[in-house]
């Protein structure tokens, strides 16, 4: 970089450099990247505060319901064996369905919905899920631009019923894409065949029985359970469960009524228009990155590093939309 602000006159152009103004010494990048930009307290500032709100929502629940609150526990992460990369440990091991699998950093993107600026990017590993980082990110630009946010249109990796219930909190208007939900065994009946009553605060399985609240978990489900008489004589049971007992569980989130309500605006035909909208903003935004400025590929080893090439690529595209938005229009030509 600092060879091509040496020789490319463009690149003086735009720092504000004569022909003979010398240039910065390359160490300045290298050594801001080791000493000033090594914060890590975002991210997990982030996760606390999903995971506060969360136990919150829990405990009210379970008394709501007549049970005991939980006992406080210490959460540490789980310990479990993953694949570390030689070359780069900070980078994660993405599985996704149509992509290759291996290590990889992921860009998190917000597009303004008028004129396609990108107003966030923001890098983590590939095996960080889309949602963990949304809401902080959206606090974010919240905060830091005064930005009067109305409504977003966001993808099927989004739509959880966290992610639904943060912005109702936050009064916006979500539109997220279908997600298919994970498939039952073979033969085995699905969740859908069951409907929830809140009225009984319960779920009706196909031959009328009401599966009736059972308790909250940790991780924000009620387990509704199905009375194990009844299940023994129900033509349907070698199709409904494999349970040793006869019983039946079905989960539900504590947010999952706002779930609900978002999967609704998809339907709309405002909602169409934004997801529509959506996909001519963010999409196009990435496709630009990986055709024209490298994003096909992570150039640096470290989060932080990759980091600073998201906010560069992101940085250049903006150059480009915001003088496309400003240069004048032609005036329309008499007929």
């Amino acid at each position: 970089m600092v060879r091509e602000i040496e020789v490319n006159v463009a690149y003086r152009w735009f720092l504000g450099l004569r022909l003979t103004d010398p240039v910065f010494d390359a160490s300045t990048l290298s050594q801001n990247r080791r000493r000033r930009y090594n914060d890590t307290s975002v991210a997990q500032d982030i996760f606390d505060r999903i995971v506060e709100a969360l136990d919150k929502a829990v405990a009210d629940d379970r008394v709501a319901h007549g049970q005991k609150p939980l006992k406080s526990r210490e959460r540490k992460p789980a310990a479990k064996e993953t694949k570390v990369s030689r070359t780069d440990p900070e980078a994660g091991y993405m599985v996704r369905e149509g992509t290759p699998e291996g290590f990889f950093y992921l860009d998190h993107r917000t597009v303004d919905g008028r004129l396609g600026i990108i107003t966030d990017t923001h890098a983590t590993p590939g095996n960080v899920h889309d949602s963990i980082v949304y809401l902080g990110r959206l606090d974010r630009q919240r905060a830091r631009f005064d930005f009067d946010t109305r409504a977003v249109g966001l993808d099927a990796g989004y739509a959880t019923a966290g992610i639904a219930q943060g912005l109702e909190e936050r009064a916006i208007l979500g539109v997220t894409g279908y997600r298919n939900p994970t498939p039952p065994k073979p033969g085995m009946m699905r969740k859908n065949a069951f409907t929830y009553e809140a009225v009984v605060d319960g779920y009706r399985c196909p031959q009328g029985q009401l599966l009736t609240y059972a308790r909250t978990d940790r991780s924000g489900y009620r387990h509704y359970t199905s009375d194990p008489a009844i299940c023994r004589t129900c033509p349907l049971l070698a199709s409904c469960t494999a349970n040793a007992k006869a019983i039946r569980t079905i989960t539900r989130h504590v947010w999952q009524d706002a779930r609900e309500r978002t999967d609704a605006h998809r339907l709309t035909s405002w909602g169409k228009a934004i997801y529509k909208r959506r996909k001519e903003t963010v999409e196009r935004s990435f496709a630009d990155a990986k055709q024209l400025h490298g994003h096909r590929y992570a150039r640096f080893r470290s989060l932080m590093r990759v980091a600073c090439q998201c906010l560069l690529a992101a940085a250049a595209q903006n150059i480009k939309k915001i003088a496309l938005a400003l240069w004048p229009k032609p005036a329309p030509r008499p007929a």
